[in-house]
Parts: structure tokens; C-alpha cells; sequence
């Protein structure tokens, strides 16, 4: 359960809590799709449709990790607001209910673009009717109990579902139900870089991670390494980063730089953002090492998409 005192720091930030753990938020793309027709890399390289993608996560304040560049509230971040972030310690709400209250609460959401002289009456329409969803708006989703449940649910009603986790829990991932594209963040090229950036609340993450890049290549979905680039803290090492990619064989690997925003900015300085430059210039270095080159960017979202 959230407390009122979370609920409301998130809801200021546009989150909308769904029942005991989950959330939503409209994606900045979502927005550009509608008043700009301006549409995510996710649109560019993977054919998903910007303003029908829904921004969502089961576990919105449950996470093993510390990241310094993660957007979302973490427990220390503000003095008066304190709570156990692992394990997962809610009351586990249904799978298909948290699905349908999801899309409500972002019907809702969505209800101001409709009087928009700028957006296209048929786009909004859409709009209100998700066809993909982005398990991954905060907190480590693995760590919902009914996950699989969950997937199911989403391929059941035809919604594509982008799941990405931080490769914590191996022994999730290795009975969960396939989701339509699988995204693993890499989120060092050592362990030691890793402790530095991530902060695990958990023992032996960095072994866990190992595992979980193991398993990825034994998935028959769409599969992808993203790596959160911060500039003076993980932009190192890049034949590590090679290594470590061969090693999962992923169809994709997203290179993408760390954006200074949310909670990050207490954490971070706007100096440790790469420009979209230097992000390919990396992207270019573990190339140097591996079989993966770099076959587009996106330079709005300042990523670098790799492929063999």
C-alpha cells in the first residue's frame, strides 16, 4: 500500500496510483504524438505507436536498486518520507483489474488533449485505447508476484507489452511468461562501477544481473540491452560493455543517454548528461569490440540503437 504522504508527492509529479502498488503517467511522447505528431524511437524502430502507448508499472515504489540516475522517488530522497522498498510488501492486487483501472486512470489523464484545437479528433480516440504497454515507469516490475499473470492479461486483450527490468531476479525471469520485447538494463561494465552507481539494497546483484544476461538469449521474444549512459560515473570500460553484450546475444542494444530530471537532479548534476555525440562516439567504442554496430540513433531521446 502507498501512504498518503507518497501518493501525494507522486500525484504532483502526475502520477496516478491504481489501487495498492501501481501507477500511471503519460509519456512525453504521448503528448508530442498528439499535439506535435512528433513520435517516440520506440514508434521509429519497433513500429509501436506513440500515442497509444501506455506508461505503466505494478510496483511504483518497490525497487532492489538505488540508482543514482533513476527519475523516481527513493526512500531517503526527502527527510519526511520513509518506507521499505524490498521486498515487494503490498497487498497484491488482481492482474486484470489493475489492468483496467490503468487504462481508466489514463483515459482520464487524457481527457484535456480531447478539447486541443491542435490534436486530431480520430488520434485521440485511439489514444484512450492503449495497444502497447511500457512496463517501466518505476520500480522493478519483476518484483510483483502476479507479473506473468499480468503479461498474460495484456496479451490477451492484443497490447503489446515492453517490459524492461534491472536483471535482479533471474529466477523470475526464467519461468515468467514472455513478454512481446524484453528489455534488460546494463547498468555498469563491473561490478565495482555498478555498486558506485546502482546502490543495491540486495546481496550479490551483480551476479544476479550476470544470470539474468545469460537467460536472455534463451528468449523467443524481442530481446534488449539498454544502457543508461551517465557521463563521469558508467561511461567507462567500453570493451567490458562488449563483453557482457556478446555474452546475452540480444536482437538490440539501446545506447541512451542519462536525462537530468526528477528525483535524479538531487543526485546528479546536468554535467553528467552526455550529448547525443558523445553517446554515439561510446556506442562506437564498444562496437570496436563486439559484433554489434550502430545501425541508427535518435538524437530527440539522445539514444543509439546497436544491432549485428
Amino acid at each position: 500500500m502507498i501512504n498518503k504522504k507518497i501518493r501525494d508527492v507522486l500525484e504532483k509529479q502526475q502520477y496516478r496510483i491504481v489501487g495498492n502498488h501501481s501507477a500511471v503517467k503519460i509519456c512525453h511522447w504521448t503528448k508530442e504524438s498528439l499535439t506535435r505528431n512528433r513520435v517516440c524511437y520506440k514508434e521509429k524502430w519497433y513500429g509501436i505507436k506513440s500515442h497509444r502507448c501506455m506508461e505503466f508499472t505494478p510496483s511504483t515504489i518497490w525497487c532492489d536498486h538505488h540508482c543514482l540516475w533513476c527519475w523516481r522517488l527513493q526512500n531517503g530522497d526527502r527527510k519526511e518520507l520513509k518506507w521499505k522498498e524490498y521486498p515487494f510488501n503490498s497487498k497484491i492486487d488482481d492482474p486484470a483489474e489493475i489492468l483496467d483501472k490503468a487504462i481508466e486512470a489514463r483515459k482520464k489523464l487524457l481527457t484535456g488533449f480531447g478539447g486541443n484545437n491542435k490534436v486530431d479528433k480520430k488520434k485521440f480516440k485511439e489514444a484512450l485505447e492503449p495497444t502497447s504497454i511500457a512496463i517501466s515507469l518505476s520500480g522493478e516490475p519483476t518484483l510483483y508476484p502476479r507479473i506473468s499473470e499480468l503479461i498474460e492479461e495484456c496479451h490477451k486483450r492484443n497490447i503489446f507489452t515492453f517490459l524492461v527490468t534491472n536483471g535482479t531476479t533471474p529466477e523470475v525471469l526464467e519461468k515468467m511468461t514472455k513478454p512481446s520485447q524484453l528489455y534488460i538494463t546494463l547498468p555498469a561494465p563491473n561490478e565495482k562501477v555498478y555498486l558506485k552507481s546502482c546502490r543495491p539494497i540486495i546481496k550479490n546483484g551483480w551476479k544476479k544481473i550476470m544470470k539474468s544476461l545469460e537467460l536472455l538469449k534463451t528468449f523467443d521474444c524481442r530481446t534488449v540491452i539498454r544502457l543508461t549512459l551517465v557521463k563521469n560515473l558508467n561511461m567507462i570500460n567500453p570493451e567490458q560493455y562488449a563483453e557482457l553484450i556478446e555474452r546475452a546475444n540480444p536482437m538490440f542494444v539501446e545506447a541512451k543517454g542519462y536525462v537530468h530530471v526528477g528525483e535524479s537532479q538531487k543526485r546528479l548534476k546536468q554535467e553528467n548528461m552526455p550529448t547525443h555525440e558523445e553517446i554515439k562516439d561510446f556506442a562506437k567504442e564498444i562496437s570496436k569490440y563486439c559484433s554489434y554496430k550502430i545501425k541508427d540513433d535518435f538524437r530527440p531521446s539522445r539514444v543509439v540503437l546497436l544491432m549485428q
